[in-house]
């Protein structure tokens, strides 16, 4: 299923930027981007060892014929910091080929829909999300990493690409939640549904102007969102089959460089299995790296508390 180094969408030689890349899937495809000659900037709150590593390893300015890495902090969920990244980029390579709004989360104890913001009622709530009862209305992270972020820099690139008169690759990183549901992490499944309208809709962009919309959607994968959150690390049970990050980076190379994909393309990424998520008539995903062992246990629980206790608000 790789990617032809040779074709006329390579990404060697080319220039990307990529938020969420200090760690996880984006950081394996930041790497796979700098091993085939493609420069990268970082936008992320901070960086794992790993891609200090990186950084190191790829410094910028490049040496002759070599691809550079840097990283720029960004806060996905600021405006500004989405602003002040592009800016960085655009000033700093010749061009900006590829574009992924990869940040994400997924429904962590301070942006979960089953623990309420706090309000008088809710005083002693996990969640950062709100507050409630104050002016401006308040958001859920969840929703302001998964999706209002994508949509944000996705209007930065497609207006670069547009008033400049050149051609781009949107990737975004969206996930099987996306064409799937759980009454368990319901804000996650509500952004990554949303991203995938919002990557079809984008999708004749392609034919008229030449700016190429894709998502990848992994299943379960081996990153920090995972191994990082005591409440998400204990759902994993050792039969569990996770994905590793390298095959998902591999699948988001082949969105890039394969010249049928780009039209609003959804490629759900599984251990061993791929497809292109059909728009209309869609079986439900089956294979490795899919399901939890603790998923089903968390749902039970939400549905035992909602019966008994209710929900606080």
């Amino acid at each position: 299923m790789g990617s032809t180094a040779n074709t006329p969408l390579s990404v060697t030689g080319k220039y990307a930027v990529i938020t969420g890349a200090g760690s996880g899937i984006n950081l394996a495809f930041a790497r796979l981007l700098l091993s085939k000659g493609c420069s990268v900037v970082i936008g992320d709150l901070a960086l794992r060892p790993e891609a200090e590593a990186l950084i190191s390893q790829y410094p910028h300015p490049p040496s002759a014929g070599k691809p550079s890495a840097l990283f720029h902090r960004t806060n996905v969920t600021s405006w500004k910091d989405l602003s002040s990244l592009w800016e960085t980029t655009v000033s700093t390579f010749p061009s900006v080929d590829i574009v992924v709004p990869g940040a994400g989360i997924f429904e962590p104890r301070w942006s979960d829909f089953w623990k309420p913001p706090r309000s008088a009622t809710n005083p002693d709530t996990p969640s950062t999300d709100g507050p409630a009862d104050v002016d401006p209305v308040g958001t859920y992270a969840t929703i302001e990493v998964n999706l209002t972020h994508p949509i944000r820099l996705s209007q930065l690139a497609i207006g670069h690409w547009t008033t400049t008169k050149t051609k781009g690759t949107l990737l975004h990183v969206s996930s099987c939640a996306g064409h799937a549901y759980s009454i368990g992490t319901p804000l996650y499944y509500a952004s990554k549904h949303g991203l995938h309208g919002f990557v079809r809709s984008l999708g004749g962009l392609r034919a008229e102007v030449g700016i190429r919309v894709c998502a990848v959607a992994p299943g379960a994968v081996t990153t920090p969102l995972w191994s990082g959150d005591p409440d998400k690390r204990g759902m994993r049970a050792a039969e569990d089959k996770f994905i590793e990050p390298e095959e998902i980076a591999d699948a988001m190379l082949e969105l890039c460089e394969r010249e049928e994909y780009g039209d609003g393309t959804i490629l759900e990424a599984l251990k061993g299995k791929r497809r292109v998520v059909p728009l209309y008539g869609l079986a439900p995903p089956t294979g490795e790296g899919l399901s939890i062992t603790g998923f089903e246990e968390m749902q039970r629980g939400i549905y035992a508390r909602l019966k008994g206790e209710g929900l606080r608000v």
